[in-house]
C-alpha cells in the first residue's frame, strides 16, 4: 500500500514521517521560488549562489557543484552561465590546473547572496518553541535518516559526523577524533569544513 495513501497512514506513523517529511522539502521548493521571484532567479541558482558564497574554490566547480546537487553538469553550467550574465559570478583559472576553473561570486554576487541567504529563516521560529533535549533529539534523528539515504545511495555523500573518518560512536555518545574530544548532540554537523569521508581511508 502506498505512503502516501491517507488511509494506510493511519496505522503506520512511518508513513506519516515520510510524507511530513515531503511537505517540509515542498516548502523549501515554495521559499526558494518566492525568493527567487523577487530577483529574477531560480531556485538552483539561488542555491548555487549560496554555495559558493560559503565553501572553498576547490569545491566550487562545475563538477563538484553536479554531483552536490544531484545534476547533469550541463545543467548546472547553463545555470552558472545565466549568473555570469547577470554580473553575479566570475570564473577564475585554477593555477594547479589552467584547463579548470573555480567559481567566485562578484561583488554584486556577494551582495545578492546575502539577500537570499535568509530564505529559510521562516522556520526558525517553529523550532524555537522545542526544547533543548528536543532540538537535539530532532538533530540526531535527522542525521540518521540522512546517513541511511546516502547509504542507500539516493544522495551522494554528506560532510557530516557519521559519514566522516574523524568521527567515533562511543557507548557515551559522540567523539571527533579531528578536535579530540567528545561532542554533545548539538555539536554535531551536517556541513563540516574538515570533513574527510571516510572512504578516503579505506573504513
Amino acid at each position: 500500500m502506498s505512503i502516501f495513501n491517507p488511509y494506510a497512514q493511519i496505522d503506520h506513523v512511518e508513513y506519516k514521517i515520510v510524507v511530513a517529511l515531503e511537505r517540509l522539502s515542498e516548502a523549501f521548493r515554495v521559499l526558494l521560488w518566492e525568493k527567487g521571484k523577487a530577483l529574477g532567479l531560480s531556485p538552483i541558482q539561488i542555491q548555487l549562489l549560496l554555495f559558493i558564497r560559503f565553501h572553498p574554490p576547490e569545491r566550487c566547480k562545475v563538477t563538484f557543484l553536479a554531483q552536490e546537487f544531484n545534476l547533469t553538469p550541463s545543467t548546472v553550467s547553463e545555470a552558472l552561465r545565466t549568473l555570469e550574465h547577470k554580473g553575479l559570478l566570475q570564473r577564475k583559472t585554477d593555477p594547479t590546473d589552467t584547463r579548470s576553473h573555480t567559481l567566485a561570486l562578484t561583488e554584486d554576487g556577494l551582495a545578492v547572496a546575502a539577500q537570499v541567504s535568509d530564505f529559510a529563516d521562516v522556520m526558525l521560529p517553529g523550532l524555537s518553541h522545542l526544547s533543548g533535549a528536543e532540538q537535539d533529539c530532532l538533530l540526531e534523528l535527522l542525521l540518521g535518516l540522512i546517513a541511511h539515504l546516502q547509504r542507500a545511495g539516493v544522495i551522494v555523500p554528506q560532510r557530516m559526523c557519521f559519514a566522516c573518518t574523524y568521527y567515533r560512536k562511543t557507548d557515551s555518545g559522540h567523539f571527533c577524533h579531528f578536535i579530540k574530544k567528545p561532542l554533545e548532540v548539538r555539536e554535531l554537523r551536517v556541513d563540516c569544513p574538515e570533513h574527510v569521508p571516510r572512504k578516503q581511508t579505506g573504513e
